[in-house]
């Protein structure tokens, strides 16, 4: 089974990766870009078809290292 998993920045924190890109953009001329907001997927192939424990277990990979919740949320997907 596997498990996507995106995160991204809690609202209110600085991210100045998609600044960057929103003012490339708007440079470029597309001003028609309200705003940018960057996200990381992380795809893990799980040896599993438990559907409860590959939720567990990536919900516990994602707290312990993937994601850093003080400051980014993260959603899982099962695939």
């Amino acid at each position: 089974m596997k498990a996507r998993i995106e995160i991204s920045l809690k609202n209110g924190v600085l991210d100045p990766q998609a600044k960057t890109i929103f003012n490339a953009l708007d440079s470029l001329g597309f001003d028609c870009v309200r705003d940018v907001k960057m996200t990381k997927n992380i795809i893990l192939d799980l040896n599993t078809d438990d559907k409860k424990l590959a939720l567990e277990k990536s919900k516990e990979m994602s707290e312990m290292l993937l994601a850093n919740t003080v400051i980014e949320n993260y959603k899982i997907e099962l695939e």
